[in-house]
């Protein structure tokens, strides 16, 4: 299938793993040139660029850490040094302080939310200032977590939600100039990140349980979504949260 992505150029914040991982090398799939943002582990962003090359796509690789403004310019500057213009930005990156609400401090609510929902605002303002092929793309990666409760996840919940409400400012503001902004929120997807959970196999069966379509969501099933986001089928598409759960979230 041509979904016409062939020759963009696209960042994946978070991308040496996980969900990030996944959106990557979907993107390579259908030779979109992918920039691997990692934070620690270089090693695994290079093997993901590896994979990313085997597909017949490029693969830049840059460090930084995307709630520090200053750094974020940095990663900006070297994909300009490299590629000249950036066409799509996936803000997948991520963190947050589980804890129960009375146990968190604003240090672990500020520190979430920096990383969560304000690192989009300066990823998007280098993203702008950057040429590019033609309309410009950007996804944000979110969780069931910005509509519902979950136990140990007031700071992070929180965090998504202010980053579900950003896409919708930003998609208003910046769509007569040609921007797209969409989000995509995940159901309980079992990646690293779920090992941080003291009840991770509790809320991995009590998820496939309620799930209607009878399994969880993998990292593939929101790869694919956020692809689309990408197309030209989405064109009008702008503003919204589109929800992989598999039907989790429609059940009271």
């Amino acid at each position: 299938m041509d979904l016409k992505l062939r020759g963009k150029k696209a960042l994946v914040t978070g991308s040496s793993r996980g969900i990030g991982r996944a959106i990557a090398l979907s993107l390579a799939e259908f030779k979109v040139d992918v920039a691997i943002n990692y934070l620690r582990q270089r090693s695994r962003a290079e093997e993901t660029a590896a994979e990313i090359e085997a597909r017949g796509a490029g693969a830049l690789v840059v460090k930084g850490n995307v709630a520090k403004p200053e750094q974020v310019e940095e990663m900006f500057g070297h994909i300009r040094d490299a590629w000249g213009g950036l066409d799509i930005l996936i803000s997948n990156a991520a963190s947050g302080v589980l804890r129960p609400a009375t146990e968190l401090t604003l240090h672990h609510f500020h520190w979430t939310m920096d990383i969560n929902a304000a690192a989009l605002l300066p990823l998007v303002q280098e993203f702008v200032k950057l040429p590019s092929a033609g309309e410009k793309t950007v996804v944000a990666v979110s969780s069931l977590g910005a509509i519902r409760a979950i136990r140990n996840y007031a700071a992070v919940g929180a965090s998504k939600a202010a980053l579900e409400s950003m896409v919708r400012h930003l998609a208003a503001e910046l769509a007569p100039q040609g921007v797209r902004i969409n989000a995509v929120s995940a159901g309980t997807v079992d990646t690293d990140a779920l090992t941080h959970f003291p009840n991770r196999e509790e809320m991995l069966q009590a998820s496939l349980e309620r799930t209607p379509a009878g399994r969880l969501v993998s990292t593939q099933d929101v790869a694919n979504t956020v692809v689309f986001l990408c197309t030209e089928f989405a064109s009008m598409v702008h503003g919204q949260t589109i929800v992989v759960d598999g039907g989790y979230s429609i059940l009271a």
